[in-house]
């Protein structure tokens, strides 16, 4: 199981960070030592001061898949969840300075919360899905999947170019604006399509 995730998947995200809006899809993958499941709690590594949560829409691969047209990618996946992209921001801007690769970033051990799935079958619109991430009580992120630069089957189609989809790969598809620090003691809580999924502490 790989976990593959896609950055800068809208537009008002990359603003917020000062990034220029992709004209293809930016990959980067994580270990399957970056999950974190079961509303388990994030524990702040001693290595970062800056970590940021990323509210993401989660794909979950039901099938092997190489060289994917994206007129058949919708059947490559069944259902879907909400993840959080923990990303040690601080690390990262070094790294995008020095013109290096993100791994220490965005790869760490339990980068990657992730919760239950529910069936794709069980959603009206894929493209007018609400998501939603409260810390505290209090919203911070608010994305909507219409608002997505590059779509799960253009995703899905892009990556299987380079690499090849095995089935229970997850594919993390991009966060909305409102990313920001979290801190010992936050409470975060997920949903998506008013359900929700993700209920777990920052230790």
């Amino acid at each position: 199981m790989k976990i593959i995730a896609i950055g800068r998947n809208y537009a008002a995200h990359a603003r917020e960070l000062n990034n220029a809006i992709p004209g293809s899809p930016v990959i980067f993958l994580k270990p399957d030592t970056a999950l974190l499941k079961d509303n388990k709690p994030f524990y702040i590594p001693d290595f970062s001061s800056d970590i940021h949560y990323e509210l993401e829409v989660v794909l979950k691969i039901s099938k092997e898949g190489k060289h994917i047209a994206e007129k058949f990618a919708s059947s490559y996946y069944e259902e879907v969840g909400v993840g959080i992209d923990f990303t040690a921001r601080d690390i990262q801007n070094i790294h995008k300075e020095k013109g290096l690769p993100w791994e220490l970033a965005k790869a760490f051990d339990n980068s990657a919360a992730i919760s239950s799935f529910v069936p794709k079958s069980s959603i009206i619109d894929l493209y007018n899905l609400d998501f939603q991430l409260q810390i505290n009580g209090e919203q911070r992120q608010n994305g909507n999947t219409k608002n997505l630069l590059f779509s799960f089957e253009k995703i899905i189609s892009f990556v299987s170019g380079y690499i090849t989809l095995k089935k229970g790969d997850l594919i993390f598809t991009g966060t909305p604006e409102g990313v920001g620090q979290v801190k010992e003691g936050d409470k975060l809580e997920a949903w998506l399509s008013g359900q929700q999924l993700l209920n777990f502490d920052i230790k």
